[in-house]
């Protein structure tokens, strides 16, 4: 197999799990080898055996950045199933669809028609860009500093300015209480500010809706937890029932459970059964529908060089589910890992490894799409692989996070705008606002720009600078924003009238000066 074509790893973007398929697709019918074969009497070319495409399928999965060694052969069987009923295979007898695929000798080969599904045109969107908080508060120290050189004007992205107070006439400025309604908004905001910074887009559209982020599960996950990092819940009615709790302990912590408890051979097995059954009845798996598309995208992350990425995007992701939701997973991955390590748990498959045994069992109850998704279980299988290996990092309160949200209420608190005729005071600044284009482009004259000449005004304005000093800055100004600076200055006489004030030695004294170092010097 070509190592570079088995390589690629499809980034994240919308439509992600459908560019995979037709990634897969195209592998496996660029690369399965076709040959004669003889079956009943007849010879059949170009063609190929159930279990020889297994074999090929299944070390093309393996070898996969976007799949991993986790894929089992059983999986790869199921994949070929779906490969059956989409009519990237048919059997030598053009039969698709309604018939089954096995791990046998039958033979089967590829149509002529192209399997590929289609990918939906994705128009891509513009959003007001927003600065960091320390960009925004840099802004505001350097707008009533006296300090003006070369280095601030080069950090100064126009398309990030913001009016100060100074520059609205009639303005008044007022501190007042953040509301709860301000918190979370913040919560949100910066959550999907790193997120969508971390996977690498333009915009979340086509992988997530904004608008359907519910900003008090954020907030409520970081600040809602216990000891160990895990969520407790006020409203007991969506917690975890007594008995799968008091299961899911005991084989954590095999084979040290409660005394009281039943012991006979296979008892593991049925309280691992009674776990087991619960997640699997529960009516959506618990990274939520919703999020489907989300995490699938992160997947794209789980790269070798790209782990510590892939930790900081699922941390983020984890923080928007329902906080039942969260604490389910996290109690889950708590057990899950402790099994899988723990060397005196009794073999629960007589044919697998507890390990895997726990990714087959619990994969999908982790990660599933509503619709028919016929990826699912390779997709699910690797997230929950890597889930297993980083649970502690990743279901833990990312302390960045917290910082980063209470500087910003901090800020707001400090700053708060309110225009007469208005209404009530409103934050100075809000993230992530989607506009139009057209929005776009009239901010980016009217208050970019706007802003930049109120600095150059100030500079101008600056008595405590001297002649020399401002003539350098000038200068370095009319280099950096030349069409802003024509504006204010459209005529070298306009220029000049800038410093005609300033009183000049007159040409006769200048000359009497001379004359007189002329006579000592004699």
């Amino acid at each position: 197999m070509d190592d570079d074509m088995n390589n690629h790893v499809i980034t994240p973007g919308p439509y992600r799990a459908t560019k995979l398929w037709n990634e897969v697709t195209k592998l496996f019918r660029a690369g399965m080898p076709l040959r004669k074969h003889r079956q009943h009497f007849r010879v059949y070319g170009n063609c190929f055996t159930a279990g020889a495409a297994v074999d090929w399928l299944h070390e093309l999965l393996r070898n996969n950045n976007n799949f991993g060694p986790e894929v089992t052969r059983q999986q790869t069987v199921q994949l070929l199933k779906k490969f059956l009923k989409n009519h990237v295979i048919e059997d030598v007898k053009t039969r698709w669809g309604t018939e089954d695929f096995e791990d046998n000798a039958q033979l089967y080969r590829f149509p002529s028609t192209s399997p590929l599904k289609p990918i939906p045109n994705y128009p891509p969107t513009l959003r007001k860009k927003s600065g960091s908080l320390k960009e925004k508060e840099g802004f505001f120290k350097f707008r009533h500093s006296k300090k003006f050189d070369k280095e601030t004007l080069e950090n100064i992205d126009p398309e990030n300015l913001e009016p100060s107070s100074e520059s609205v006439p009639q303005e008044t400025v007022h501190r007042r209480e953040v509301t709860a309604e301000d918190t979370q908004e913040v919560w949100r905001n910066i959550t999907l500010t790193h997120l969508q910074k971390i996977l690498g887009l333009a915009s979340l559209e086509g992988v997530l809706d904004p608008t359907q982020v519910n900003s008090e599960n954020i907030v409520y996950n970081m600040t809602h937890v216990n000891k160990h990092g895990v969520v407790t819940l006020e409203d007991k009615t969506d917690d975890l029932p007594h008995w799968v709790l008091s299961a899911m302990k005991c084989l954590a912590n095999w084979p040290k459970y409660d005394s009281s408890q039943p012991s006979y051979p296979g008892f593991e097995r049925d309280v691992f059964k009674t776990v087991s059954d619960y997640f699997c009845s529960l009516p959506e798996p618990l990274l939520t529908f919703q999020y489907y598309d989300l995490f699938v995208n992160v997947l794209a992350l789980l790269q070798p060089q790209l782990e510590r990425v892939a930790i900081e995007a699922l941390q983020l992701c984890s923080l928007l589910l329902p906080p039942s939701s969260r604490r389910k997973l996290q109690l889950l991955m708590r057990m899950v890992s402790r099994m899988s390590q723990n060397v005196d748990m009794p073999r629960l498959h007589h044919a697998i490894g507890t390990r895997t045994l726990m990714v087959h069992t619990f994969s999908q109850c982790v990660l599933s799409c509503q619709e028919v998704e016929d990826l699912d279980e390779l997709l699910a299988s690797r997230l929950l692989s890597f889930l297993i290996d980083h649970h502690q990092q990743i279901l833990q309160v990312p302390l960045y996070l917290q910082n980063a949200a209470q500087d910003h209420i901090a800020y707001l608190k400090k700053v708060q705008i309110m225009c007469p005729g208005t209404g009530p005071p409103m934050p100075a600044f809000s993230f992530c606002r989607l506009i139009s284009t057209q929005e776009f482009e009239e901010q980016k004259l009217s208050v970019s720009q706007a802003a930049i000449a109120d600095l150059l005004e100030s500079l101008i304005k600056d008595k405590a600078m001297s002649v020399k000093e401002k003539k350098k800055k000038l200068k370095l100004f009319q280099k950096e924003y030349p069409d802003i600076y024509a504006r204010r200055f459209p005529t070298t006489e306009s220029e000049a009238q800038l410093f005609a004030d300033k009183p000049k030695i007159k040409p006769p004294m200048l000359i009497s000066m001379k004359k007189t170092k002329m006579f000592s010097i004699r």
